[in-house]
Parts: C-alpha cells; structure tokens; sequence
C-alpha cells in the first residue's frame, strides 16, 4: 500500500503594480506566520482567513540593489524573495525528484497576480524554473562517480483544449496533438519532442525557443495568452551501476492560465454553450480538486473528472496521483482585487486537501537492458557447457551466437541513444545560439520595435529591426523590403515606415489602424524612442531607437498595462488621485474602470473581426449604473456592460461582462474556422461561418426589452395629502437624458374623487391607522431618444411600489417621439403602518423607462401576484422588513438634516396651538355667546386651511431644490478638459452651488414666515375673543 502525501499550499502576495498605485488602492490582505486574512474593501468588518502550509509576503519591506536584485530592506525583515520561495518549495521538489519521485509545481492566480514571476521570474530575480534547472544540473556533476544522469526538456502549451509542442520543428498540426493513454505511462502526448540537456543554460535557451514560440502562435492566431496554460516537463533518468537499478522521475512545471473570476450579474443565463473550449481546462480542473478534495474529507465520490479536459488528464498524476505536488498560489493585495483574490484563496483552501500516493519509479528501459544482459549470461553458459561436453552442435552454436549479436546491438542501441540525441540537441542549440548573437549584434546598429504582451514573459520577445530605407509593414512576407507583421485587423500593407537620415517615420496605409501613445493617426508621423504602437487591434509594441538615444533598460516600465491606460485615457478614464491626494475613489469604483481598461482589448477584437466577417454589429463597453441611484436615492452598484448594435437592423442587445468574454470566446473559434476556409483548409466537424446559422451565431441574440433609463417621483408629498404635478428627467445608465415623464400623483378617496386642500395634514403621524388611497397618473412622455434613433422602436415604463411583489407596466406604445400615455393606477393601503409612513417621507417611486424593439415580447404586469380588486384599487401592505440604508452624500445629508430639524420645531409648534385650541374649545363651551363660539368654531379649519396651503408652497419648492440638487451632481467636465477649461467649469459648479444654498434657504424661511404668520393671526384672534 502506498504513502499518502497531500499537496502542499503556498500562497504569495506581490506588489502594487503601476496602475493600482496610480488608482491609490489599499491593501486589503494581512498575513500572520502562514495565516492569511483579506478584508472586504465594501465592509471593513467583514474578512475571511485561511491558513496554508507557506505564506509569502512580497508586498512590501523590500529595496532593490544596483544589480536589479530585490532584497529584505533589513535583516530578518518579513519579505520574501525568490531565494526564500525556492528554499521551501524548490528545493524539496529537486529533492523528490532524485530520490526518484514524479514532482510537480502548479502556479495559479489571476492574470497579473505574479504567476509567471514566481515560476520564471525577472533578470537577477531567477524565479523558481531557472533556479531549480541550476540546482538539478549542480547535483548531476557532484554525483558522476555514483551514477549517470539524462535530463530531457520538453515545453507544450493548451489552448482552447488543443496541445501545441512549443519545441515543434515543423508547422503546427490542425487540432494540436493528441493525448494518448497507456496502462503504465499513464496519459502522455504523442509526437511531442523531448530534447537531451546537459546544462541549465540549454534548458534556458530553450524555454527562450518555446516562449518565442508562443508569442508568435499567440499574436497570429488571436489567441488570448492569459487563457492559456504552459506545462514545462523535465524527464530525469539516474542510472545506478553499482546497483544494477535506475529511477526515472518527471518534473512537471505548470503555468496555469489566469484565474479570472467571471462575476455573474442578474440570473442572465446565455442561450448559447457557457465556458467555451478556452474555459473548459480550468472548470474541470476546479471540479477535479473539488471532488478529490471532498474524497480526502471521508465523503463519497463517484467520479473524478479527469477525462473532461486535455489539462486534468495531463495533470492526472500530479491530484491524487503518482506525485509529489505543490501549488503557489499569487494575489493581488489590492481593494479592485478583492474578488479574484477570494475566488483564489477559496481555491487553494480545497487544493491542500488533496492526497497523492507517491513511490519511485524504476525505467523500463532499464530493465530491458537487465534482462538482456541476464539472457547473455545464459546463452554464454549455454556456449560454454557445450564446449565442455566437446558435443557437436555447430547449428545450436550459430544460433546462440546471433542471439547474443543480437542482444548485444539492442544494448548499445539503449546506450548510444542517448548520446546521439545529445549530438542532434547540441547542433540546434548552436544554430540557436548563432542566431542570437546575430540578433543581439543587430540591436547595437538597428531601431527596431519589440512587442509588448499581457503576459510579462512573452513580452520582448520579437524584435522586428527598421534598417535603413522604406520598409512595407503587414502580412506581405515575400519581398525583401518587408516587416511581417500577422494579428487581427492586420492588412496586406499596413503602413511603411521609412529610416532616413537617423529619423524614422510612420506612414499609415488606407484603411489601416495604427496608434501611436494612445492616438489614432492617420498621416505620417515621426517616431520616438519609447513610443508606443498598436498596429491593427491588438498588435503592440514599443519603439526602440537608435542605440544613442537608449537608456539602461528604460522600456521595462512600459508593460501591457501602460498600453492600456494609455487607451483609457484617450477615452476620458483616469484611474489617478487628485492632485490634493487626499480625495479617494470608491474602491468599487475603481475595480469597474479596472474592468472597464481590461475589457477594451477585448472589445477591440470584437469589433474587428465582425468586420472581417461581415457580421454588421458594433461592441461598445459602458458602464452600468454610472449616475444612477435608488428609490432612497443612494447609489446603484456599479458594473461593466457591453451595447451591441446591429447596423443593418438597428437592433440593440445589452451584455453582461461574463455574457460577453464568452461571446468572444466563441466569435474566436468562428474567426479560426474562417481563416482556415480560406486557406484551404476544410474541418470535418462544424459548420463553414457562411453557412452559419443564426441561432448558433455568437453575434446574434434574440431582441428583448432594454432598461433606457430611470426618473425619481419622490413621495413626501403623500405623507401630507397634498398633491404633485412633476416633469421628471428620466436619466440614462451614463447619465444622459433618454426622455421627461409628466407624472402626477393625487391623493384620492376610496372611490377615486381628488381631495381637496381641506384634507391636507398638517403632521404626518395623523395617517397612521387610517386609510390612504393615490393615484399615480402618467400622462405623456416627451424627446424620446430611442424612437427618434428608430422610428420603429417603442417604450413602456414600469414602476413598483413600496412593498409589491411584482412590477407595473403601461401599454406599449410605438413610433412616436412625443407619445401620450393616459394611463392611471389608483393604490390604497388600508391602515397606514409606521413603516409605510417612513417610506413616504423618505423614499421616490421609481420609474424605469424600457426600450421595445420590432419582434420582442412586450412587458407585462403578473396582476395575479398583486393584491387587486374589481374595481381595480391595488393594495400596498405596510408589513415586511424594512431595507438596509447606504450612506447618502454629505451634502444632501447636511441639506436634509437642516430640512428635519425645521419640521421638527413646525412640529413642537404644532402641538402648542393643538392645545391651545383644546383650552379654547373647553372654554367655549363653558358659557360664551352664541357668536364667539361661531368664531371658535372657525379657527381650526381656518388656520389649519392656510398652514395646508404653506405646506403645499412649500413642497412644491422643496422637489425643485432636489432636481436642481439632482443636476448639480451629475453633471461633470469634459473628457479633454485643459486647465482652463476646469476651472470654469469649477467656478460654474460654485456658482450652481450657490444659487442652490439660496434657493433651500429661501424655501425654508418662506416656510417659517408663514408659520409665524399664521400663528400670529390666530393669538390675535384668540386674544380679541378673550
């Protein structure tokens, strides 16, 4: 029975990157010996903590010396650099390895999180492959006198459930290799090549061919490199003469692909397949670990999945296999991170549970050659006792004698194998190594432009020289006087470049894309050292000039992530502090544009290759909830969505982001099928992308209603029974005006007649426990922007309120841009409860504005689920919990704090002339004259009829204090702001706020007067009739 071993877990933290110290993004992780904690950003009292068997802080306590080299700032300090990761967890897989154990490393983690610098690392920052390949060669030459070592390397990469060999000599087969399986090998790839090292710094040279490899694969097939995982494999053969034995152990090093947690928003489920190909490897890999974690906790598994994907069945033996495996886990500490780096922790937490049943592993090719040398012995006694018995057996003889030729070739066959491989390996290595030095010799005399990728290792890899003369730049490849450039949006000649006189220009071609720092140009424009270009959608990289002009490694800060903020930036989005400092961004805020940056790469692609496909549809991101607030009016939850526009039909879909990166997942395998039609190359599965139909197209959707936007008809004015008439903005998702509503609610009797202003209250506790009926009447819509795009299109508008169940809906009503809508709803409540009465005053119904399109379904009120009559009176009920309340801004809080403060002396004043007239009525009916109790009788309804009538003034103002409060708040400067523009737009936002102080504050004091004017009137009369 095998020992079982679990697989160890380590967790790293890294480093603010660029843009998370520019966005100001605090650090949400804490860590404590091997325990770590995350804090959610959202609820500083909420956190989670994990414990793993290593946790490496690397965020932080570290300098950087001379050489580049990153270092504890002081001795015994808590950071952790590659010497510390690799002393704990490289050195016991070296270890496992020569006593002749399979050994794997995983790295997982969201893109960016600092896989690949923990596994290959940076410079003099050697991460955990080069220095483990020193260490294993280091071992092999101290041990020569007791035993022969063979290290084969070999480098694969799986992308979208295909094996592509990164060390490959020939083209890349249709489909990647197979995976085969075999009862003692277990599954392996067939026709992946092995190469023979005998130093590290092959090993190096040839991860150097494998990375040079994928980027190129990567860049011209539009494959997502951040989707993909890279599975390093290194086979060590010790053969033992003393003892007659060999071990054979496999290093497997892997790279997954980033761990991107897709946020579902909504119960959205997409009508076509969720987690394409690209997914699959990791969602089965989670379902792997998921059930043999389970297995190690005593419950009862009927399957492990590992034949769902090409990955797990790879990875076979590393969960619960033949290996000793360790995971590290990479995050990101900071607050836009918070997600992904739970989703992580969550993942790793399971991982740790995982048990493997490890031995040594005996080569049988070995033990081929034992057995061969055994057989030899047997015939040579054989030979020699017929010898003896002096028998004659010359045909026996003969025959014995070839089976020992025989055997003797097949066990130098074994032996020479070895070396040959090594001679074949040693020849490419120093073609290789030629072809360096002639590259290198080239940087010293040439500019030349390096591509720049999402993944820092693949990131410097190509470096395409700009000699002297005019270069075409495009696929054209079969002229001398071309740079190849392949990628998406890419044409035949894309742009010339032209070096002369030590100056290189830049000249687009009609039709092309080219960027050049963030900008679109379209005419010839002279490059810089450092300059960043785009070329087509997603083909980056940075210009390098001439040797003088050069710095020591000056364009390392300029990664993928600078491109894209770069973009960002151009499109209005700026993830820096304001230049105080001291104002911070929502950190919810920030991981939306963190999305939104992210994203525009993607969209980008999108875009392209509808185009090249003919698809006629248009992506654009946008973000939700932008200006948007509640029925409470705090703000909406922000999040990324994607508007997709069909220009031929006009048709408009709304996409989550999930919804979307999977869209394109799918639009990437039609684009592949598509460029393999026109080269000729015919798939046997599948459908050709013309004949692709529409309910299996990833640029199609069904057409459904769309939210346009929303308005605010704040209640308080119920509260008092006093009627509103309102023309309401009805604001878009980015705050743009999609239409005004008029809207009226009337408070009413029972049987619908208005009341009148002798049933206004004057305290809103009056309404408790009585009956309150209104009616909400939506007479007209005017400027409908959805209509006037498309004559054909129609609206609705739905609205709930208080604690209903299920939403309303007016009739649809169609191609008009002023349409009249006439539609009434009368609700009631029977007794007003206290709950009910705090959501008058404190709360807006809101009016949601949805958008028709020809061939979708219309919306349409359940009235089963409301609580209806005949007579068509819907029922609100005052019962049910009450709803959490988010913070409001500080200056409507400060304006509504003073408004309450004012109702509250109304309030006490109120209750002084109520006992007042208690003392009066009793006094009257003691004994006055007919006439004064007349006058008695009439002060109540008389003054009560005029405060009703400053409370109606006063209301009617107060809702045009909170629009222009509502406009003061949205609005905000320009994308292309210079510095004189902000300031005016500083001093009109001043000048808003002030005629906004002015207007609140004549509203209340018009409001006091008549208090007191009122009450004067009435101590006078009370005074006379005394």
């Amino acid at each position: 029975m095998h020992s079982r071993d679990c697989v160890k877990v380590a967790v790293r933290v890294r480093p603010f990157n660029k843009r998370e110290r520019d966005a100001g993004s605090r650090c949400v992780i804490s860590m404590a010996a091997s325990s770590i904690t995350i804090h959610d950003p959202r609820q500083s009292q909420c956190s989670r903590s994990f414990c793993f068997d290593y946790a490496y802080w690397s965020h932080s306590g570290f300098i950087q010396d001379h050489n580049g080299l990153y270092m504890p700032e002081e001795v015994g300090g808590r950071y952790a650099d590659q010497d510390c990761v690799f002393h704990d967890l490289g050195e016991g897989i070296l270890e496992n390895a020569l006593q002749g154990y399979n050994a794997t490393l995983l790295a997982y983690g969201q893109t960016g999180s600092g896989k690949s610098y923990s596994m290959v690392g940076y410079r003099p920052n050697k991460g955990l492959v080069p220095k483990l390949c020193e260490r294993l060669f280091e071992a092999i030459k101290g041990n020569q006198d007791t035993r022969q070592c063979q290290v084969f390397f070999s480098m694969l990469e799986i992308y979208n459930e295909q094996v592509v060999d990164l060390l490959s000599r020939s083209s890349r087969p249709p489909g990647g290799l197979r995976v085969r399986e075999e009862q003692h090998r277990g599954f392996y790839v067939e026709g992946l090549r092995t190469v023979p090292c005998d130093s590290a710094a092959q090993v190096e040279q040839l991860m150097e061919q494998g990375t040079r490899t994928r980027t190129t694969a990567a860049t011209h097939t539009n494959a997502n490199s951040s989707r993909s995982h890279m599975l390093i494999v290194l086979q060590l053969k010790q053969i033992f003469s003393k003892e007659s034995i060999s071990k054979q152990s496999n290093i497997n090093l892997v790279d997954l692909a980033g761990s991107e947690r897709q946020k579902s928003l909504g119960s959205e489920a997409d009508r076509l397949k969720e987690g394409t190909a690209i997914n699959l490897s990791l969602t089965t890999l989670g379902n792997v670990i998921s059930a043999l974690a389970d297995m190690a906790v005593g419950k009862k598994v009927v399957h492990v999945p590992y034949r769902d994907s090409v990955l797990t069945k790879m990875l076979q033996s590393a969960l619960g296999g033949n290996s000793r495996t360790v995971m590290i886990a990479t995050l990101s500490p900071a607050d836009i991170c918070y997600e992904e780096s739970l989703s992580t922790l969550r993942y790793a937490e399971r991982a740790k549970h995982i048990q493997n049943r490890p031995v040594v592993n005996e080569s049988p090719t070995e033990r081929l050659v034992k057995e061969l040398k055994a057989e030899n012995a047997r015939l040579m006694q054989r030979l020699s006792r017929l010898g003896q018995e002096g028998r004659s057996a010359n045909d026996e003889t003969k025959e014995i004698r070839q089976l020992l030729t025989h055997n003797e070739l097949q066990i130098r066959t074994i032996h020479t194998l070895w070396e040959q491989h090594l001679q074949e390996a040693l020849k490419d290595w120093e073609q290789q190594y030629a072809n360096i030095t002639q590259e290198r010799r080239m940087m010293q005399m040439h500019p030349y432009i390096l591509n720049i990728n999402e993944d820092a290792q693949l990131s410097g890899v190509v470096k395409l020289f700009i000699q002297e003369g005019e270069w075409d730049v495009g696929l054209c490849d079969n002229t001398s006087t071309s740079i190849t450039i392949k990628g998406l949006g890419i044409q035949q000649r894309h742009a010339v470049m032209r070096n002369e006189q030590r100056r290189v220009m830049l000249t687009p071609l009609k039709g092309s894309k080219v960027t050049v720092n963030g900008r679109a140009v379209g005419e010839m424009t002279e490059l810089h050292h450092l300059d960043r270009l785009i070329l087509g959608s997603n083909c980056t990289y940075l210009y390098i000039g001439f040797p003088s002009e050069r710095g020591a490694d000056d364009w390392i800060y300029y990664d993928y992530d600078y491109f894209l903020s770069e973009l960002a930036a151009a499109e209005g989005i700026h993830l820096g502090q304001t230049s105080a400092g001291c104002c911070k961004t929502d950190p919810s805020l920030l991981a939306v544009f963190y999305d939104y940056i992210k994203l525009m790469p993607l969209v980008a692609e999108a875009n392209q290759m509808s185009q090249e496909l003919n698809k006629g549809v248009e992506f654009k991101l946008e973000i939700k909830n932008l200006v948007l607030s509640d029925s409470k009016g705090h703000d909406l939850e922000k999040y990324i969505v994607c508007r997709v526009i069909s220009k031929p039909s006009k048709q408009v879909w709304i996409w989550s982001k999930a919804k979307f990166v999977n869209r394109k997942f799918l639009m990437e395998e039609i684009y592949q099928q598509h460029l393999a039609e026109l080269k000729g190359e015919h798939r046997e599965e599948g459908l050709s992308t013309a004949a692709l139909p529409r309910d299996k197209d990833p640029f199609w959707d069904p057409v459904e209603p769309l939210l346009l936007g929303t308005a605010h008809l704040w209640l308080q004015s119920l509260a008092f029974r006093i009627p509103l008439d309102e023309q309401l903005e009805v604001l878009g998702s980015e705050g743009s005006e999609e239409a005004i509503i008029q809207a009226k609610l009337l408070p009413c009797s029972s049987t619908g007649m208005p009341l009148g202003e002798d049933d206004i209250l004057i305290d809103p506790s009056e309404l408790l426990g009585r009956r309150l009926d209104v009616q909400l009447v939506l007479e007209q819509c005017f400027g409908l922007c959805w209509i006037r795009e498309d004559r054909s299109r129609g609206v609705q508008i739905g609205f709930r309120l208080f604690d209903s169940s299920v939403p309303f809906y007016t009739p649809a009503v169609w191609h008009s841009v002023i349409p009249a809508l006439h539609h009434k709803v009368h609700f009631a409540s029977r007794q007003v409860s206290q709950r009910l009465l705090d959501y008058l005053q404190s709360s807006a119904l809101l009016l949601e504005l949805w958008g028709l399109q020809e061939g979708c379904s219309i919306l349409v009120s359940p009235l089963e689920g409301s609580k209806g009559t005949t007579e068509g009176v819907f029922f609100i009920e005052g019962d049910g919990t009450t709803n959490n309340n988010p913070t409001v801004s500080a200056l409507l809080n400060s304006s509504m704090a003073e408004f309450q403060k004012e109702m509250e002396e109304l309030k006490r004043v109120n209750k002084l002339l109520m006992k007042e007239n208690q003392s009066l009525r009793g006094q009257l009916n003691m004994g006055k004259n007919g006439t004064t109790s007349a006058r008695s009788r009439s002060v109540r309804p008389s003054c009560d009829a005029e405060f009703a009538r400053s409370l109606k003034l006063f209301y009617h103002s107060m809702t045009s204090v909170r629009a222009q409060l509502q406009s003061l708040r949205r609005q905000r400067p320009g994308e292309s702001c210079d510095l004189l523009s902000l300031r005016l737009f500083v001093d009109e936002q001043s000048g808003l706020l002030k005629d906004f102080s002015e207007h609140l504050e004549a509203t209340v004091s018009a409001l006091k007067r008549d208090v007191a004017a009122i009450v004067r009137r009435k101590r006078e009369r009370w005074g006379s009739w005394s």
